[in-house]
């Protein structure tokens, strides 16, 4: 009797030592994974707050030319706050995905005005909103692909077990807004 729970607590060990040393790689990784998460994530906050600071001189450009278009320049200023006030990842995607559709109407509403559109210094910021933008694309599918390696690596068998016991929880992508998953509407006529 006292054979057979030696045995069983040696082998108890055993099994314990080998999930331990399994899972010590995976702590590790883990903890790589989500530095550069973070790291990501900044390089995506540090895109944003560009937007965020050019916007201001684009909505006093276009007000000179468009002072009954109010609630889109209202929907920019607010979408910004929200975007300024975002504490958490899920919050500053929300946020940046409303601030992306409301920069858009405000583009489609400066195509009604002609002589905005020749303005040197609106030009030169719609360039610089443009080269943002592109930016700010390019660090959220970098953000996202630091995303995909990490939870593909924290649903894999032995790993698993050690994002489980360490509670390595699942990161959220930062996906499109739903106006930009529609098609877009080409219209040729007024």
């Amino acid at each position: 009797m006292i054979r057979s729970s030696v045995r069983a607590t040696v082998n108890a060990a055993a099994v314990l030592c080998l999930v331990t040393a399994c899972s010590g790689c995976s702590y590790n990784r883990f903890t790589t994974e989500e530095e550069d998460i973070k790291g990501k994530w900044g390089e995506v906050q540090n895109q944003l707050q560009r937007r965020n600071d050019l916007i201001p001189n684009l909505v006093e450009t276009v007000k000179g030319y468009a002072q009954h278009e109010q609630s889109i320049l209202q929907e920019i200023a607010d979408s910004r706050s929200k975007l300024l006030a975002a504490k958490t990842p899920a919050e500053t995607i929300q946020a940046a995905n409303q601030q992306s559709a409301a920069l858009g109407r405000l583009l489609a509403v400066v195509e009604n005005y002609p002589n905005l559109k020749a303005n040197e210094q609106f030009n030169r910021l719609s360039d610089e909103l443009a080269g943002t933008e592109n930016r700010i694309a390019v660090a959220r599918g970098r953000y996202n692909q630091a995303i995909q390696q990490y939870n593909t690596d924290r649903r894999k068998f032995p790993s698993n077990v050690t994002a489980k016991v360490f509670g390595f929880k699942e990161y959220p992508y930062f996906e499109a807004p739903p106006p930009a998953q529609a098609p877009p509407k080409v219209s040729f006529g007024k």
